[in-house]
């Protein structure tokens, strides 16, 4: 029975880290006999030139019907208006697809991390709502300008969106440090934040062995520098969920070290935490760390979705891989003081993926 990932490499340097992790999929592929397909498509800048659209229906027509999804980085900052085709990917697949939990591990690397303790945290980031503006109303959008000298937004925050990512954070850590810290801003955002809580309490009532700490946003902000070692999972809403896991990549080493999966209850989407750098578009020189974990991941949420151990094993597989590379300083990316192209950092993940398996 055969795996069907449907890969989608975005913009700028999305094509070069696409291909990389698409070798090191390959290699899992065959090790541990995942009976991969693989089935590739055009989204954003390239899809508009030739469809007029950044991301066309039969696409969206499609996901469904595969297991999995790629999405490498995209620069919709550069689309037009939607009016004019430029729909964000990333927003588009999760809106249309209730992913609502955005799941971003973060572990110090040895040497690259700036921390005095070790961090080993994942955060769980409501993906649908909060003050995204592209994403968050049914019709429209939620940012208006009542003269030329006020602009206003609303932010968004719905008791069923909060009881999801908070089923997957007490999830996550009933099977690591039982522990989740609810990170808010409800001294001042009393409604929506307190709406928040009152589903993340209701969700803890379900998990008597895990424990809830709930703690304003920047406090936090502070603590994942102070003390990480005492985090284990955090739950937020979309902005706040989005400036910490940055922050926590940055503290464990790089933004490029982050792997991350948009989930929903029937779909999963691997999408690599950093942008599309066109600045660094068509060099070789990208680092497809990110990107490579984030396929790892969607493995795992495969083998835990169909009970399958040898998706679990080659997502574990891969991670030690990758750790094993970013070991070794000469093997590294030049963002992180090394001299190796992203064509070179794959082959060295593939060969140590080869070795040990």
């Amino acid at each position: 029975m055969s795996t069907n990932i449907l890969v989608l490499p975005g913009d700028g340097i999305g094509p070069e880290i696409t291909a990389a992790t698409l070798e090191v999929l390959a290699t899992a592929d065959r090790a541990f006999s995942l009976g991969l397909e693989i089935e590739q498509q055009d989204i954003g800048l390239a899809s508009l030139a030739e469809h007029g659209t950044t991301l066309r229906p039969d696409i969206l027509t499609r996901i469904p019907e595969v297991d999995g999804v790629l999405l490498g980085p995209v620069s919709h900052y550069d689309y037009p208006p939607r009016a004019e085709g430029g729909i964000n990917p990333s927003a588009e697949l999760r809106t249309k697809f209730k992913l609502y939990s955005n799941i971003r591990p973060s572990r110090s690397v040895a040497d690259l991390t700036v921390l005095r303790h070790p961090m080993d945290i994942v955060i769980i980031r409501e993906n649908t709502e909060g003050f995204y503006a592209d994403r968050n109303m049914h019709f429209g959008v939620p940012e208006f300008m009542p003269d030329e000298d006020t602009a206003l937004s609303v932010r968004k925050i719905t008791s069923r969106a909060c009881q999801a990512i908070a089923r997957t954070a007490f999830d996550i850590a009933s099977t690591r440090r039982k522990k989740v810290t609810a990170v808010h801003k409800a001294n001042v955002l009393k409604t929506t934040d307190g709406l928040f809580l009152r589903e993340v309490r209701k969700v803890a009532a379900e998990y008597p062995d895990v424990e809830l700490e709930e703690l304003i946003v920047d406090a936090t902000a502070a603590l994942l520098v102070r003390r990480p070692h005492t985090f284990d999972v955090l739950v937020t809403t979309n902005m706040f969920g989005d400036i910490i896991s940055d922050e926590a990549s940055e503290l464990c080493g790089s933004l490029g070290l982050g792997g991350a999966i948009n989930a929903g209850e029937e779909v999963c989407v691997a999408q690599a935490q950093h942008g599309s750098a066109p600045d660094i578009a068509g060099q070789g020189v990208a680092n497809p760390t990110s990107l490579i974990l984030s396929a790892a991941m969607l493995l795992d949420w495969l083998g835990r979705r169909d009970e399958a151990a040898s998706f679990r094993e080659a997502s574990t597989a891969i991670e030690a891989a990758v750790n094993d590379v970013l070991a070794k300083p000469e093997l590294r990316t030049r963002d992180l003081g090394g001299t190796a192209t992203t064509a070179e950092f794959a082959r060295s993940v593939v060969e140590a993926l080869t070795t040990t398996n």
